[in-house]
């Protein structure tokens, strides 16, 4: 019989690697309550529509990279393939925009139909932040301290390296567009395939190309910060004086830009050389226009989002992989005629002190086999009931990773269990 596999590009996360999604994700969480933001969580399938509005129809996103199709009443869903625009319509539909300022997080799969390989997978995962309602550059610059941050938790600061620029407003790039067409149709020649096809679809979008043979006609291209209106540059001014103030190093690259349409003003990615190719570890700006292109009022917001499977591959660089959470205990069972009655202690225990991780040996297994067991769980103390034990009202604790041993009644048990978990908790 043939065995079937998982879907080219999309991975398996097994119990050995569960750790480290386990240590970001906690670190996240933290993070994110830190400055004052909540979660929100949104469906992972979409109205085919929700994208193709606001990503942008010629976007390779959507001419190439979504998954859609029908449904049974022949309507058109796309699995998600970035988080922005579903916390958007999420936000919108129940409401929590009406007139005030939002602070959200969100964290989960995302899908993309791409060619396979390292660091680009077809389900990948996002953690994203979006903040509504505030037009200034002070909450640019909060969010871009709070990723700054976040490198310095994880401890791969020094692997990372900021870049940012300003996209200004829709009528400066307007203009900016029709320089930038005027020059390159004056140097189609040096235009590769890809580039020719997105001169009239997405101009913007070749000053991203990573093709070295067009390097030198790009950065002699015009730039957009050249075009910038009065305000737009007057926000991005004081961006940088608030990253100048928190210490917050950036290089201004005028070539950055975003793959979607609905970026206005402040963009910024952070990078790194030490991935391959890869070396975008998170990315974002501001999108003013996106609540009202959505159907609500005008609404300032910005926001970013980073890939877990290469931010992990990153703190791989500095750190062994983490472990996942591990039972405290292990409960050893010496002979059939304690089976059930460990199974109700167990349940007691786990009454007692909520917190406890109690793994229970199942099935008849040698006391050195379950003692195998018990190591390989990650567990601290294995707990050991025999029918000695049974007769005198006792447990005995060994300790897996020393040289304790003691017997305990059931009172001072809970009180010795407890004491672990209280310690455990205060690291």
């Amino acid at each position: 019989m043939i065995q079937i596999q998982a879907i080219r590009g999309m991975h398996d996360i097994v119990p050995a690697q569960i750790g480290d999604w386990q240590y970001l994700e906690t670190i996240l969480r933290q993070l994110t309550a830190a400055y004052g933001y909540q979660e929100i969580r949104s469906p992972i399938l979409e109205a085919t529509a929700l994208f193709s509005r606001t990503v942008g129809e010629e976007s390779d996103i959507v001419t190439k990279e979504m998954y859609t199709f029908s449904d049974r009443s022949n309507e058109s869903v796309t699995l998600r393939p970035e988080g922005t625009v579903g916390c958007v319509r999420a936000a919108l539909e129940q409401g929590i925009l009406f007139k005030q300022s939002q602070r959200v997080w969100y964290m989960g799969p995302m899908f993309r139909y791409e060619r396979p390989q390292k660091g680009r997978l077809r389900q990948f995962h996002q953690f994203g932040v979006e903040a509504f309602g505030m037009p200034g550059p002070d909450i640019d610059a909060e969010i871009i301290a709070l990723t700054a941050r976040l490198w310095q938790l994880l401890g791969v600061s020094d692997h990372i390296y900021l870049e940012i620029n300003s996209l200004g407003t829709a009528e400066a790039r307007t203009l900016h567009r029709e320089a930038l067409v005027a020059y390159f149709n004056k140097n189609v020649d040096v235009l590769d395939e890809d580039s020719q096809r997105r001169l009239t679809t997405n101009p913007l979008r070749i000053l991203d190309s990573k093709n070295p043979a067009m390097r030198d006609m790009l950065n002699a291209a015009p730039a957009l910060l050249d075009y910038l209106d009065e305000e737009s540059a007057a926000h991005f001014a004081q961006l940088q004086q608030m990253l100048d103030g928190m210490g917050i190093k950036y290089t201004v690259n005028p070539r950055l830009v975003r793959g979607l349409d609905y970026y206005t003003k402040t963009v910024f990615e952070w990078m790194t050389h030490d991935l391959g190719a890869q070396g975008t570890i998170c990315a974002g700006g501001r999108y003013d226009g996106l609540v009202e292109q959505l159907g609500g009022e005008a609404t300032p917001a910005i926001g970013f989002a980073l890939g877990l499977e290469r931010l992990i591959d990153l703190i791989h660089l500095k750190h062994e992989p983490q472990v996942a959470i591990q039972p405290h205990a292990y409960f050893v069972l010496l002979g059939e005629s304690t089976v059930q009655s460990a199974l109700v202690m167990a349940e007691r225990l786990r009454n007692s002190v909520p917190a406890l991780r109690l793994l229970t040996n199942t099935g008849s297994n040698s006391a050195k086999s379950q003692f195998k067991r018990a190591d390989k769980s990650g567990a601290r103390f294995a707990l050991i009931l025999g029918e000695d034990e049974m007769k005198a009202n006792i447990i005995a604790v060994k300790d897996l990773r020393g040289d304790f041993n003691a017997q305990f009644s059931w009172d001072e048990l809970i009180q010795f269990l407890g004491g672990i978990c209280e310690r455990d908790r205060n690291g």
